[in-house]
């Protein structure tokens, strides 16, 4: 028998098509989805409102299955970070934010990335792969799995409130992927997170900017982290190819509103994007954008070429923001000591066997299996 197709990550349209193909009526898709995305369930035996031949047919050709577990560690803040495995044994990192009554689960788009900013640690690890709609999707069910908040909250949720597309990877390049995840978690007949509470963060594709715009509405956050196009070509290699001005018009074309702001991270780095000087400049780049920042004091990692800014140099890059009318919060690290921060998520699994592989190749080792990952 042909392996079982994975449920999860089709559209309402996929699964519809996927009913109709072993003789199942319409409606069956609704019921599905109820049991697969409201309630969590994975086991077609424990869909009590299906026949019982249907059940068995079910089991039979499909699974509803999440990514693998391979690591999951807890921060002495709270913060929770997974290890997942996929199902051709890449991995990538989600972690679980908490604040006082809520938190965010941040999900990652890619295995690996190609931007290679250099203050990033994720941003080390060469691209290996875009990850699948199920396997986007997946994260967010294996958080709520972790934290038991199934059947979907009809409240907005308990524990796990929203959604940051800040994980590993770039979202705009795997652009397909990730709207279709998120409009199955916005569906309001089964995950149903409301798009007001779902956050995407871009380096800046500019071309891809509007179009999340158009078609999924949610909020966007920007990973500038600096003023000019000088430092940004150093530490964002991406600005070269998007500069400033074309960012910053993509993002007055945004779809916002006073209540509805693009949020501007900005990492800071000590000597380079911090003084009172690159405040102002701040300031007069984003004029005309509703906006709001994230000041991020830099989280430290092995190799790293940058130290972080001193606090009180921070501080006052964050009040001269808000005298000029701007939330200009400092972030408190959350998990750097299981290296969740921002910045810090790297699959060290993946390092390893990248480097083990480079080595077998450098003795005259060919693997197919395995090859190297494109950058």
């Amino acid at each position: 028998m042909s392996e079982q197709k994975n449920l999860i990550g089709l559209s309402r349209e996929e699964l519809a098509g996927e009913m109709a193909a072993i003789g199942e009526k319409p409606f069956r898709t609704k019921q599905l989805w109820h049991w697969m995305y409201n309630q969590g369930v994975t086991d077609f035996q424990a869909m009590s409102t299906l026949a019982k031949p249907l059940r068995d047919k079910l089991s039979e050709l499909y699974v509803v299955r999440r990514p693998e577990l391979s690591r999951v560690q807890t921060s002495v803040d709270g913060t929770r970070k997974w290890l997942l495995r996929f199902f051709d044994g890449n991995e990538a990192e989600t972690v679980y934010i908490p604040e006082e009554d809520r938190g965010a689960v941040c999900v990652s788009s890619q295995v690996g990335c190609t931007l290679t900013c250099k203050f990033c640690h994720t941003g080390t690890q060469l691209l290996v792969r875009n990850l699948t709609a199920g396997e986007i999707v997946g994260q967010f069910m294996t958080a709520r799995d972790s934290y038991e908040e199934w059947p979907s909250p009809s409240d907005g949720g308990r524990m796990i409130s929203n959604i940051v597309l800040m994980g590993m990877g770039e979202p705009l390049f795997n652009y397909d992927n990730v709207a279709k995840a998120l409009k199955i978690i916005m569906d309001g007949e089964g995950i149903a997170v409301s798009k007001r509470r779902i956050t995407l963060s871009t380096s800046g594709v500019v071309p891809m900017i509007r179009r999340c715009g158009e078609e999924l509405g949610v909020n966007l956050a920007v990973s500038l982290h600096a003023v000019t196009d000088e430092i940004r070509d150093r530490i964002m290699p991406i600005n070269k190819k998007y500069p400033l001005a074309e960012l910053m018009q993509a993002l007055r074309d945004y779809p916002t509103n006073n209540a509805r702001r693009i949020t501007f991270e900005y990492i800071m780095l000590k000597g380079v994007n911090d003084s009172p000087a690159d405040a102002r400049r701040l300031i007069k780049l984003i004029d005309g954008i509703p906006a709001k920042f994230n000041l991020i004091p830099f989280n430290k990692w092995p190799g790293a070429e940058f130290e972080c800014s001193d606090m009180r140099d921070i501080r006052h890059f964050s009040d001269l923001l808000f005298d000029a009318g701007y939330s200009a919060p400092i972030r408190q690290p959350r998990g750097t000591d299981i290296l969740a921060a921002c910045g810090q998520l790297k699959s060290d699994s993946e390092r390893i066997r990248c480097s083990r592989l480079k080595a077998r190749l450098e003795d005259g080792i060919v693997d197919d299996q395995h090859p190297l990952p494109v950058a």
